[in-house]
């Protein structure tokens, strides 16, 4: 079973007697019961993603495992919306977050839980710095193959923090939103775009025909642009786009590429919704 540290990633803690509900009341999944973990994300009040991370419930309080790059933009606006809360806020820089997937938990006794976007993410472990350095890993690339492999976007590479729904990141369909909670920020523009089925835009895995292009490569069709390329590698890549001009290049017999790389259409089992070209969602 592989183990990669994930460089790009910290920890926050988010601790005391009103750090249930704080979160409750600011993430977009409830928070999870003790020993269990959650996908999740704060949004802007435009409900586009801030940050996204899986929190974590252990007896010393909250654990958001989430993206380096956004930790202080996070700590700000958890900041702004304390209030007169009983929490604490804080990073924990002695703290490594691994993971591990294919097989049998390589680690005990450190802070584990399953990942749980999909099962076949494996494992993840916060674990003091000094005790990472000394667990044989493979480079994180290995991971990142792995999640592209199964058609999984993260955020940075295969959508941008600020700018992006979370229906556009499929945080529906990896169980990042409690559509029967009470109210959060942002919650609003998330429960229209479900009702309606405005969602129109989405990350989507496809097969490369060609080396991976950069991110934020153009994804063509006709001579029109429907979208960007994400995260890329060993034949496989992921993008996001416009659905529905995707459907339109596909009447039109027009080929999707990306700096000359032909790009088809996958549609992994856990997306549940249809995708043009692929077989369609009963």
């Amino acid at each position: 079973m592989p183990i990669a540290i994930l460089e790009e990633r910290a920890v926050v803690r988010i601790a005391g007697a009103d750090a249930a509900h704080f979160l409750d009341n600011l993430l977009t999944s409830r928070t999870p019961a003790l020993g269990a973990a959650r996908y999740a994300a704060l949004l802007s009040p435009q409900g586009k993603i801030v940050a996204d991370m899986i929190v974590l419930a252990t007896e010393g309080g909250f654990r958001l495992d989430t993206p380096r790059a956004v930790v202080a933009d996070l700590l700000k606006r958890l900041q702004l919306y304390r209030l007169r809360a009983k929490v604490e806020i804080g990073v924990l820089d002695d703290l490594t977050v691994a993971v591990a997937w294919g097989g049998a938990s390589p680690l005990v006794d450190t802070l584990a839980y399953d990942d749980p976007r999909l099962p076949a993410l494996g494992r993840r472990f916060l674990l003091p710095a000094a005790e990472a350095a000394q667990i044989n890993m493979v480079p994180e690339a290995q991971w990142h193959a792995h999640r592209i492999a199964i058609g999984v976007p993260e955020g940075g590479q295969d959508f941008l923090y600020g700018d992006a729904f979370p229906h556009e990141a499929d945080m529906d369909q990896l169980g990042g939103i409690d559509f029967d909670k009470g109210c959060y920020v942002g919650q609003e523009i998330v429960s229209r775009m479900q009702h309606r089925g405005t969602a129109r835009t989405r990350i989507i895995p496809f097969a490369l025909c060609g080396p991976a292009p950069a991110e934020g490569t153009p994804v063509t069709a006709g001579g029109k642009s429907i979208g960007r390329i994400g995260s890329g590698v060993n034949g496989r890549a992921l993008a996001l786009v416009r659905l529905d001009r995707l459907e339109d290049a596909r009447a039109g017999g027009h080929v999707v590429e990306a700096e000359g790389a032909a790009l088809v259409p996958e549609r992994p089992d856990w997306m549940r919704f249809p995708i043009p070209g692929t077989e369609s969602v009963a």
